[in-house]
């Protein structure tokens, strides 16, 4: 009742996941990702799998030997469906038998697609041609581009409800975590939370504190005119803000 994309960036070491589902709050359930890895665990979906495939996969166990262990011990596994990238760029998939159909999943280098209930193959292959072509993107940009290219497809058979997109860029909290929870074209709600990130959200982040760095930006004077260029970019080429966001006097 998903499909999702489980990509890494080897240029920036960003790793991430995007999903939707005619499922309510499904970026809540399915993604989990860490500073070097992600795992997206749905269809009838046990979320053990991914809390605990991530833990190993970050200290750096084989990605097919977490999956092949958490699919032996499972009597569920049938109905299960399951996909990851390890940090150093190997993949595993698990699609049950018992996965309604069309379920299946695809991959090329750094990059995973896997959905169930489906309209049919093509939304897994079009994800993932739509992800391999816009390697030029920043990798939320092109996760929600081959996502949108799924959606085109057919996407879940049974309709459209939530979205999601996490990434996290060598750190351990997200760079970018967006849910779209019940929604009528959540892939179109998410887009519009992307713009507005890149409004001042995404200029924010980088002062924040890192492991590397704990204190993170104290000076706010070189954020603060960050900020303002962008605005006035922003302004000078007619580019409204996307944001529901209200002004008090």
């Amino acid at each position: 009742m998903t499909y999702s994309i489980v990509a890494r960036d080897p240029r920036t070491g960003e790793v991430g996941i995007a999903v939707a589902s005619r499922f309510f709050a499904c970026g809540a359930m399915v993604p989990h990702v860490g500073p070097t890895a992600a795992m997206a665990s749905q269809a009838f979906v046990n979320p053990l799998w991914g809390i605990e495939g991530l833990q190993r996969l970050t200290a750096g166990e084989n990605p097919q030997a977490i999956l092949d262990d958490l699919v032996a011990r499972d009597g569920g596994q049938q109905i299960r469906q399951a996909h990851m990238i390890g940090p150093d760029g190997r993949i595993a998939q698990h699609t049950g038998a018992g996965c309604v159909p069309w379920a299946g999943h695809a991959q090329a280098p750094n990059v995973s697609v896997a959905g169930n209930m489906l309209a049919g193959s093509a939304v897994v292959q079009d994800t993932l041609a739509a992800f391999v072509a816009a390697e030029d993107q920043p990798l939320a940009q092109r996760l929600l581009t081959a996502m949108e290219a799924g959606e085109r497809a057919g996407g879940d058979k049974r309709g459209r409800q939530a979205a999601g997109l996490r990434v996290h860029a060598g750190q351990p909290y997200a760079a970018l975590d967006l849910r779209v929870d019940d929604h009528a074209d959540p892939l179109a709600e998410l887009r519009r939370l992307m713009d507005v990130a890149e409004e001042r959200y995404t200029i924010f982040r980088t002062a924040m504190p890192t492991v590397e760095n704990f204190s993170g930006m104290v000076d706010r004077r070189p954020l603060d005119e960050a900020i303002a260029k962008s605005e006035a970019d922003r302004a000078a080429r007619g580019i409204a803000s996307r944001s529901f966001a209200t002004t008090t006097d």
